[in-house]
């Protein structure tokens, strides 16, 4: 197993290379999309919704994986895959200006190369990540990766603000060449020699049909339990993406500048909570289980969502920001806990490691897809019901506290079986181990 930080490290570096060229696509060329070409909204967010619905195939992918018995070609075939996609929506904006629709096809078979390409890469990471990092150091394996891949949103936003400045679409494919092939690069340094082997599969698996596969996979009980798990949890954790900084500016007057900045506290809560779990399940391993940290997390998230109920009703005297930290701390403890535990669900000892990685990713990606859809739509349907958009907003964050209780419920019911109750606890696998003889 790679033990070391170095190595996790090493995870993160391709993790951030994916949120790169993914952040290129759904940040800055969806931007230049509604704003220099003056396009509907809707054509970047469809875009974006079918890069999320192509996840639903990540199973395959990582059934792939397991039948060949290597990660690494998979994830620099993936992110291969995506800097391809990534590049070709820069060239799509290029075209749109002279021929709409030859345009829009370059658009959307560039956008399916986006979402094979994380789809393919990203679950080979996570179960190779599974399979070589310790059980003890998963959890802030986790946060390492993901404070990694939002250090690649960081940077790469950075970066190409300010090079993308003064605009012409010459300059974006400059810049999307860059970032694309850059992140390809890193991918491949990254993964040098960090497969410590070949694992062989079994015979019998080696020929099953990945429908036979999967549906083994969902007839283990805790397996599907946590996959609707993941997506109760991801729908209720996405939902308010797109109205919170909309809620802000109308019931407390804040400007677009300090809206923005209010997301930046809400980003500020998720690293302090992702950070929390993972020095506390690395440091103190006995404290607390993932699966209480899970719990934990989605109950803290719901009354932080009550708390913005009560922010709409009583407006500008509300301490929003606390209330918004508070959610964003919430939202990181329960993330990364649910994360660890997935690592330790897709290497709890069974075979398919990808194809559950895959079902569990799927479960994410399409909550995430869906999410920001409904937060806003239950948000126009109550404001017509109401006729209040306070009291919409109202409507939704209760919703969503709501969802979280649920996944709370879900989280409990999953079980101690391999790794989500037990995860991170030296104490119970030290017993686990002794009663196999392992």
């Amino acid at each position: 197993m790679t033990t070391s930080w170095a190595g996790i490290a090493r995870f993160g570096l391709v993790q951030a290379a994916l949120g790169a060229v993914v952040v290129l696509t759904t940040s800055t060329i969806n931007r230049v999309m509604i704003v220099e070409l003056a396009l509907p909204a809707v054509v970047p967010g469809l875009l974006v919704t079918w890069h999320y619905a192509l996840q639903v195939l990540r199973p395959s992918w990582g059934h792939g994986s397991d039948r060949g018995g290597r990660r690494t070609p998979w994830i620099v075939a993936g992110m291969g895959t995506l800097a391809l996609g990534g590049f070709g929506a820069a060239l799509s904006v290029a075209v749109m200006q002279h021929n709409m629709w030859l345009g829009t096809a370059a658009a959307i078979l560039s956008f399916t190369l986006i979402g094979a390409g994380v789809g393919a890469a990203g679950t080979s990471l996570l179960v190779l990540l599974a399979n070589q990092v310790e059980e003890t150091r998963r959890a802030a394996a986790a946060t390492i990766v993901w404070i990694m891949m939002i250090a690649g949103f960081i940077v790469t936003a950075g970066l190409a603000g300010h090079f993308l400045d003064p605009f012409s679409t010459e300059r974006l494919l400059v810049v999307a060449a860059c970032i694309c092939v850059g992140s390809f690069l890193l991918t491949l340094v990254a993964v040098r020699g960090l497969e410590t082997g070949r694992v062989a599969p079994k015979p019998a698996e080696d020929k099953v049909p990945f429908r036979q596969a999967l549906a083994e996979v969902w007839a283990d009980r805790t397996a599907r339990r946590f996959a609707i798990f993941i997506f109760v949890s991801m729908l209720a954790y996405s939902a308010q993406d797109l109205i919170l900084e909309p809620f802000a500016g109308l019931v407390f007057g804040l400007t677009p500048g300090q809206t923005t900045s209010l997301s930046g506290v809400q980003n500020s809560g998720v690293l302090v909570g992702m950070v929390l779990v993972g020095l506390a399940s690395t440091l103190l391993p006995r404290l607390m289980a993932l699966r209480s940290w899970t719990v934990l997390g989605c109950i803290g998230s719901a009354l932080a969502l009550a708390g913005l109920v009560m922010a709409a009703h009583v407006g500008p005297g509300w301490p929003l920001k606390p209330s918004v930290f508070a959610l964003g701390f919430c939202n990181g403890v329960f993330a990364v806990a649910a994360i660890g535990s997935m690592f330790n669900m897709a290497n709890s000892g069974t075979s398919r490691e990808g194809v559950r990685m895959g079902l569990f990713g799927a479960s994410q990606a399409i909550a995430f897809g869906i999410g920001g859809f409904a937060g806003t739509a239950l948000a126009d349907v109550s404001r017509l019901v109401l006729g209040s958009p306070v009291m919409a907003y109202a409507t939704v964050f209760a919703v969503e506290a709501v969802f979280f209780i649920l996944a709370a419920l879900l989280a409990t019911a999953v079980g101690a079986r391999e790794g989500f109750g037990a995860a991170a606890n030296p104490l119970v696998l030290a017993a686990r181990h002794q009663a196999t003889g392992s």
